[in-house]
């Protein structure tokens, strides 16, 4: 019997591309080049840092400034660029400069990898991915050297402004700054209006998603226009930045904000709401965090971005959708509705799906790394979170991990970036599954 030959789905291609990127920037980072030391660096430790630099998530054992080369930053910074607007964007882009016919296979891998569900005008999309893209990252690093050139010299500061600009679209959250002491993130800027005002700015850009982008683009402010998509993700996001912005201005006016004045006090707060969906950037010490800001960040955290951004973490319209059917479900409702319009059952139920998959990776990380660490439960918590959400944020301890906990996070970086449910689907996806209806039955919850 011949046996037949399997080929690859779209979720495993796309896991495999990314798997890929990690492991090239894992041997170019080994390098002796690498590093300024021009040393060879454990194999682990850049196999960390290139699976938190092509999941953008910013969670380094080495700071990034005094421990890699400009060869090193460079390759970390190529790392950022290719995860945060995603392999299959990459690829297709030199197909189209190339002027080769993209295939449809090539066109689902790329509405996949896009988040959008529409093959028409696929191309477009493409062009306006890379468009805004670069416009934005190159306004965000015109903005930047304002600040950063006067402090570093011309060409320091417009290195650094086009990094910083990058990282933070891209929502990476790594960072040149350990010049002023390391792993200290933008803390030097605490009070910096401009370089504070752009950073958020860019994040915020970078985790709306590309699909939302283009309704802006098309519809400019007609916001009837927009789709339901859009809708939910900027009213999610608008609710989610103030809600942050107000709770950790509440929580921490004392504790990690405590020297601050009122006007830095607002400005930080805001900072850190926007920050902690995904970027990983932080202007005050997070290993000043009270209980109720550790848990507030958390939850924000893994939220994270929208689909087919920069962004990873549970997406925004999946909260959404989670709470909508919740809404329906306590009045009695039988369908999920949304700006008059039903949201699909199969909708509904990859919305939990996803959650509960997350959860379920928090905790069994939670409890595997508690139990070969001696930390704090908040500070495990905080690590966690922020490597299934792609944040980066850290209250100091992740240098101090042992290799065990560093492969839990580093799968949970994996995992963020490409999407619990994806991940799911690239082991046990079937192509071909048996067409029958099962018998229903009932069982109690609740």
């Amino acid at each position: 019997m011949k046996a037949s030959k399997r080929k690859l789905t779209n979720t495993q291609l796309i896991v495999l591309f990314f798997a890929v990127v990690i492991a090239t920037g894992t041997f170019l980072l080994c390098l002796p080049i690498a590093s300024k030391s021009r040393e060879w660096t454990p194999l682990l430790d850049c196999a960390f840092t290139a699976t938190s630099a092509t999941c953008v998530t910013g969670l380094i054992v080495y700071d990034t400034f005094t421990h890699w080369s400009l060869f090193g930053q460079l390759v970390i910074l190529s790392m950022i660029q290719i995860g945060g607007l995603g392999v299959m964007t990459i690829i297709s882009t030199f197909s189209v400069f190339a002027k080769r016919k993209i295939s449809l296979y090539e066109r689902k891998l790329l509405m996949q990898s896009a988040g959008t569900i529409k093959s028409s005008g696929i191309i477009k999309l493409l062009k306006q991915i890379i468009g805004i893209t670069l416009i934005c990252e190159a306004a965000g690093a015109v903005i930047l050297a304002t600040r950063f050139c006067p402090e570093f010299g011309i060409v320091e500061g417009i290195y650094c402004s086009i990094f910083h600009a990058v990282s933070a679209f891209c929502n990476a959250g790594f960072d040149l700054m350990g010049r002023y002491g390391e792993f200290s993130s933008l803390t030097a800027f605490y009070g910096d209006i401009t370089v504070n005002i752009t950073v958020c700015a860019l994040i915020i850009a970078g985790g709306l998603g590309f699909i939302v982008w283009q309704d802006i683009v098309t519809n400019k402010f007609t916001v009837k226009k927009y789709s339901v998509h859009s809708k939910i993700v900027l009213i999610t996001t608008a609710v989610l930045l103030a809600g942050g912005w107000l709770c950790y201005f509440i929580f921490e006016r004392n504790a990690s904000l405590a020297g601050l004045d009122t006007g830095e006090k607002i400005l930080a707060s805001f900072f850190q709401s926007v920050t902690s969906r995904t970027a990983g950037f932080n202007t005050v010490p997070l290993n000043k965090l009270t209980g109720a800001g550790v848990v507030l960040m958390s939850v924000l955290m893994l939220t994270g971005g929208s689909p087919g951004s920069t962004a990873g973490g549970i997406k925004t319209t999946t909260i959404a959708v989670m709470i909508l059917e919740l809404i329906a479900a306590a009045k009695g409702d039988k369908d999920t509705v949304v700006f008059k319009r039903r949201l699909e059952d199969d909708t509904v139920k990859r919305a939990g799906a996803i959650i509960s998959i997350y959860l379920m990776a928090v905790v069994i990380s939670l409890m595997a790394i508690c139990s070969t660490e001696n930390l704090p439960l908040s500070d495990v918590l905080f690590e966690v979170a922020s490597a299934a959400g792609t944040v980066g944020l850290t209250v100091g301890i992740t240098s101090t991990l042992s290799t065990a906990s560093h492969i839990i996070l580093m799968l949970l970086m994996f995992g963020g970036r490409i999407g619990g449910l994806t991940l799911v689907f690239a082991f046990a996806e079937r192509r071909e599954r048996a067409k029958l209806a099962r018998p229903s039955e009932k069982i109690l919850i609740g």
